[in-house]
């Protein structure tokens, strides 16, 4: 694809990057008001993710699609805004059973970058464009940086959208300039930082929750909980299966030995579980419904009620 780059590397023109009026005396003041001010601004947060909820249904809605078809997606992100993408995907397995490798996040300056500074990796478009080798047609690519411009996540974007996967740019610029690679915009307009520039306050924290919410909306609409419960979680300790078997219950109504005894009729798979507990279905039913019902309970269990 020959589709023109926009213009990146500059922070100017950023509203994370103009000087805050309510913090100008942050260095004067007593600790408890450090606190207070920084407090004050990270008030302001959510209600700027609430009005960015519509742009991040489509984003949902398209995730949702390429996972639901098999792809993949993929985070694309420089320092603070890569480790956050980096601790979202990497949870993503443990709550909700995803398999490994369907959400990935690629770092600027990779690993090493995780715990290091690596501010030069952000300038670097061509290393954004062959992490982005690894899309393929399909995926949806989420680039995620405040000021909307960096350029490794322009590189990316870029690769993504020439691979001919879905694009979204999570930004905290109205007018980002990567928006025009992007097929969805998450604009969330946190304003001035309470420390001018630095992004890891509001913006990051804007990034979390957006991330947060994207992912799970996304393994929600795919079916990965029964209700609000994590059914699919993976249980690797005493706690995970102590909440596990308390999660069966509360679903069902059953006690847990009753639950304790699906579990096993069930071969470990809760879904499976939950689904005998709920109908008449014996284990392989239950299965099978599950199958043709891409896994989500509420549809499976249509079959028997």
């Amino acid at each position: 694809m020959d589709e023109k780059l926009p213009v990146t590397g500059s922070q100017g023109g950023s509203p994370t990057e103009e000087r805050n009026p309510r913090t100008v005396a942050i260095d004067q003041v007593p600790t408890f008001e450090v606190l207070r001010l920084l407090n004050a601004e990270d008030a302001t947060v959510a209600e700027a993710v609430a009005a960015a909820l519509p742009r991040l249904a489509d984003a949902v809605d398209l995730a949702v699609a390429a996972l639901a078809g098999g792809r993949r997606l993929h985070y694309f992100g420089a320092g603070t805004s890569g480790r956050i993408a980096i601790l979202d995907a990497a949870e993503l397995p443990p709550t909700f059973g995803l398999e490994p490798e369907r959400v990935v996040a690629h770092l600027a300056g990779g690993p090493h970058a995780l715990t290091n500074p690596s501010e030069a990796a952000e300038d670097d478009r061509d290393g954004g464009e062959t992490a982005a080798s690894e899309v393929e047609s399909g995926d949806v690519a989420v680039g995620v940086t405040a000021s909307g411009r960096t350029p490794y996540v322009a590189g990316a974007l870029h690769g993504a959208r020439a691979r001919g996967a879905g694009t979204v740019l999570v930004s905290a610029n109205p007018q980002a300039p990567l928006r025009v690679l992007a097929d969805v915009h998450v604009a969330v307009d946190t304003g001035p930082e309470a420390i001018t520039g630095s992004t890891r306050l509001k913006a990051g924290t804007a990034q979390k929750l957006v991330l947060n919410s994207l992912s799970t909306a996304v393994l929600v609409r795919l079916g990965r909980t029964y209700s609000n419960f994590m059914i699919d979680m993976v249980v690797s300790n005493e706690k995970l299966r102590v909440r596990q078997l308390r999660m069966l219950a509360e679903a069902t109504g059953a006690d847990p030995d009753a639950c304790r005894a699906a579990l096993v009729r069930a071969d470990g798979d809760p879904k499976v579980a939950l689904v005998t507990l709920l109908s008449p279905a014996d284990p392989d039913r239950a299965r099978r419904a599950l199958v043709e019902a891409g896994g989500v309970v509420h549809r499976a269990l249509r079959e028997f009620l």
